[in-house]
């Protein structure tokens, strides 16, 4: 019986379609360690995610379209309908560049460490579930009118939702790419639960009003400077699109699909972001604008969902859609922030690196930073029990902390790139570990820069990485102003402290003791 002898007789009898999955898959996992093995780094974390998994991340960690709804009130209080529209277009087109700037750097280098960087998502993620916590006090004000708010009620709420951020990263870690699919799938089925009825149901508003009212409720002495101030809101909108590259070391084909993962998120999250924009500006047409900046549940789109639908029961379940799309991307902002954690600890540059760097042998994940970024964030979260000003300084901080981090590595970017100072390897096929002749890989050793297969060449790299950095001075420039011109103790910006203090404690650590320990990214074989 020739059919049973083919079963039992030891061959692999796999279909050539079959083969050539697994060699690619091989080639791609070989390409990723001899690329790690090229900055001197072991491959330790499991590669879980691909491109899809990783979209799915970066786009729910950006949340650009809730975010947007949720930081309404930045831009409209400094800029109005019209400046909250062209400061839009202005934050994507100069993200689109600066995550254009870290792609090609993703793409030579696929790992990731520094403190300022390590600060922004510690406050990134702080941020994350303060907002979310307070929208929930919002609703709760909403359905119920009488209900004493108590800043000390946000903390616990924003306490519950760091719970569930630290169960699905631990103990459901290895469902996490999975879920990262099915919640991209949510944020994109949630803009069309929220747009359609809101379209639908609302009055509109003149186009008139939506593209030329500039609104200065701060006070400033011209409306170009008042513009600047509010682009905050727009630029935290687009925060978090470098969480592919802290996940870099559990991506396959990092070099590739996280530069790519990058952009097509940008440019997806910038589509519905502007979409949902000019909608609510539209369905906002009836709603004075003393109205949304002083309603009481903190949260202008609050008042816009209950003008459009003319129910409270309605409004609040299209808020709930934002508020369970924020909980999940605060699940994916503590597993960035980890990984950063981690990874700069890995190269010496923390205290308690010794610990920091450890990776749960089990599950493959650096369980002490995850435990150690959580503590930090609950932390942070009693700040706002004695001050809420104080804690809006933490939410600044993370656009002065990522910005500033991002800046340093694309002006060190186009300096090496206008000068010379990369090279081009012959090809990506042939030679997966693109090393150029003359790279050390053991000690401290200098690593010649070599381009990875994504970048863009020529004079319209220069122009994107120039366009990025020039965007990121902006940014991170008024990133410390106020909202409002006289500035009191409930209205200061504290986020200069803060930037400030942190920036003050890395040179004291560094002089003081890690200057002795750490060389730069450090090489482990």
């Amino acid at each position: 019986m020739p059919g049973i002898q083919e079963v039992f007789d030891g061959t692999d009898h796999k279909s050539p379609e079959h083969t050539q999955i697994e060699l690619e898959h091989q080639s791609s996992y070989d390409r990723d360690r001899d690329e790690l093995a090229r900055l001197g780094k072991k491959q330790v974390l499991k590669r879980n995610f691909a491109f899809m998994s990783m979209l799915g991340f970066s786009c729910t960690i950006m949340v650009t379209w809730e975010g947007m709804l949720v930081l309404f009130l930045a831009g409209y209080s400094n800029g109005g309908p019209a400046g909250l529209i062209y400061g839009f277009l202005f934050v994507w087109i100069g993200t689109l560049c600066v995550f254009t700037t870290l792609g090609e750097l993703a793409s030579m280098a696929p790992t990731q460490s520094g403190w300022l960087n390590v600060i922004g998502w510690q406050a990134l993620l702080a941020s994350g579930a303060y907002l979310c916590a307070t929208i929930i006090q919002g609703l709760v004000i909403l359905n119920y009118p009488d209900y004493p708010a108590e800043r000390w009620h946000g903390t616990f709420i924003l306490w519950a939702v760091i719970v569930v951020a630290v169960i699905v990263n631990t103990v459901i870690v290895s469902l996490l790419p999975k879920l990262e699919c099915v919640i991209l799938i949510i944020h994109v089925l949630g803009f069309f639960a929220v747009m359609i009825p809101l379209v639908y149901l609302a009055p509109h508003g003149s186009a008139k009003d939506v593209f030329t009212l500039f609104v200065n409720a701060g006070g400033w002495q011209t409306t170009g400077l008042s513009f600047f101030v509010g682009i905050y809101g727009n630029v935290f909108s687009f925060l978090g699109t470098d969480a592919a590259i802290h996940m870099s070391e559990e991506i396959s084909n990092a070099s590739t699909n996280v530069p790519r993962s990058m952009i097509v998120s940008v440019l997806l999250n910038g589509t519905l972001g502007f979409a949902m924009l000019i909608a609510v500006l539209f369905c906002s047409g009836d709603v004075s604008a003393e109205s949304i900046i002083e309603t009481p549940t903190g949260y202008p789109f609050i008042a816009i969902f209950v003008q459009a639908t003319q129910s409270i029961g309605g409004s609040t379940g299209m808020a709930i859609i934002i508020v369970a799309l924020g909980i999940c991307a605060t699940i994916a902002f503590l597993a960035s922030a980890s990984r950063m954690t981690w990874a700069f600890a890995r190269d010496h540059g923390l205290p308690f690196w010794r610990y920091l760097a450890k990776v749960e042998p089990r599950s493959s994940i650096p369980l002490i930073s995850i435990l150690v970024t959580v503590t930090i964030s609950c932390l942070l979260a009693l700040i706002n029990i004695g001050s809420a000003t104080a804690f809006n300084g933490v939410i600044s901080l993370t656009i002065s902390g990522l910005y500033s981090s991002y800046l340093l590595a694309a002006g060190l970017l186009l300096y090496r790139r206008c000068t010379g100072s990369i090279t081009i390897p012959t090809t990506y096929e042939a030679n997966p570990k693109i090393v150029t002749e003359g790279e050390t890989v053991s000690g401290q050793g200098v690593i010649n820069l070599t381009w990875g297969p994504f970048r863009f060449p020529g004079t319209l790299g220069i122009v994107i990485n120039i366009v990025g950095c020039v965007y990121m001075v902006i940014v991170v420039f008024f990133s410390f102003w106020p909202p409002v011109r006289e500035v009191d103790a409930s209205t200061m910006n504290y986020s200069i402290l803060v930037t400030g203090f942190w920036i003050l404690f890395s040179v004291v650590y560094y002089f003081a003791y890690a200057r002795r320990v750490y060389k730069g990214p450090l090489m482990e074989i």
